[in-house]
């Protein structure tokens, strides 16, 4: 029978070759499986496999399917699943376990694989968070949106959910850090933000000999804070020297950030945001990267419903590719026709 290889247990028969690019067997028919076959084929990116219904040991195999893990359920209940389980896993980080890729794969994948979903809701993630949880829901949505910058930049597959899983990791040596600090309600003291500036390096070495995540990821890991302009951390660096998939996680992490209730902290609206993100993408963030993320969040259909941030209900009436953030609006109350470019006070709240 054919299953997912994240739903490989140790012992599992291999009925048929597992093949690479160039045709060869990664792993050979009648292999029995264990753990380190399993990273192996993590590492190559195989989805499914051809296994016998028995294991080694003679006991039947019948992987359990896990529904909160499956398309059955919404994205929303899925996400709050792996927010979940998301937490047990830093707790071990934070009690010394290191990083184990196949339990965060196991759980991160079978998420970012549900683009189609995350595509139509990618303006709506904030409100999955609260401010209580900022910490964790930052990091699965981190992954969700690094994911699907990845895939509206036409990466292939292999490649958006391997920057999904470094969006997702990039924070993991928050685990190195005293908690009070990540807890607290205040702005930070010098020294409490030296602290945190080691997080990349922290995450970095977490991963840095997981054979199941490319170089480029890894390197991305540790960069996620660098600056276009040279004003980011650990290393200072800019432009050219940045890792493009770092880029990419920079974006992510800046949005969610600005766009979630925290302890200390509002939230805006995502069109607002993205309009910031427009004026610092000469300076700090990526500016092809802007522009992409822009464009898919931006990417309003005629009659779609909005709510403007004066409260006032209306559809979107047409949009300048330009400026798909200021689209004109004809409003349910009067039937008037505004348009947002001649109205800087107004933006959209939310979509209805």
């Amino acid at each position: 029978m054919r299953v997912q290889t994240k739903q490989l247990v140790p012992g599992c028969i291999l009925l048929l070759d597992v093949k690479g690019k160039s045709n060869r067997p990664i792993i050979p028919k009648n292999t029995v499986i264990t753990e380190e076959h399993r990273i192996i084929l993590g590492k190559f990116l195989v989805d499914t496999v051809e296994v016998a219904s028995k294991l080694a040991d003679g006991k039947c195999f019948g992987p359990e399917q896990d529904e909160a893990k499956g398309n059955k359920t919404s994205l929303e209940a899925h996400y709050r699943y792996v927010i979940k389980r998301y937490r047990e896993l830093f707790d071990k980080w934070r009690n010394g376990a290191n990083v184990d890729i196949i339990v965060v794969r196991e759980l991160l994948l079978p998420l970012l694989e549900r683009m189609d979903e995350i595509e139509k809701s990618v303006y709506k993630l904030h409100h999955y968070a609260n401010k209580e949880d900022y910490f964790y829901h930052h990091h699965i949505a981190v992954a969700m949106l690094s994911a699907y910058l990845g895939y509206k930049m036409d990466y292939a597959k292999g490649e958006w959910l391997q920057i999904g899983l470094g969006g997702f990791l990039s924070d993991s040596g928050m685990a190195r850090i005293d908690q009070p600090i990540i807890q607290k309600q205040s702005k930070l003291t010098e020294k409490e933000m030296e602290q945190i500036k080691k997080h990349p390096m922290y995450s970095y070495r977490y991963v840095e000999k997981l054979p199941a995540l490319k170089e480029e990821v890894k390197q991305a890991i540790l960069q996620h804070h660098e600056r276009m302009d040279g004003s980011g951390y650990p290393l200072g660096l800019k432009k050219d020297k940045i890792n493009r998939f770092a880029r990419i996680i920079a974006v992510s992490d800046t949005y969610h950030a600005m766009t979630s209730e925290r302890l200390y902290k509002t939230k805006q609206s995502p069109f607002r945001v993205v309009e910031v993100l427009r004026k610092e993408q000469f300076s700090k963030l990526d500016p092809e990267i802007v522009q992409h993320f822009i464009k898919g969040l931006a990417s309003f259909s005629i009659g779609t419903k909005v709510k403007l941030s004066n409260q006032q209900i209306g559809e979107i009436v047409f949009t300048d590719e330009q400026k798909p953030t200021r689209p004109m609006i004809r409003l349910d109350e009067n039937k008037q026709i505004i348009s947002l470019e001649n109205h800087p006070q107004l933006f959209i709240e939310e979509i209805l």
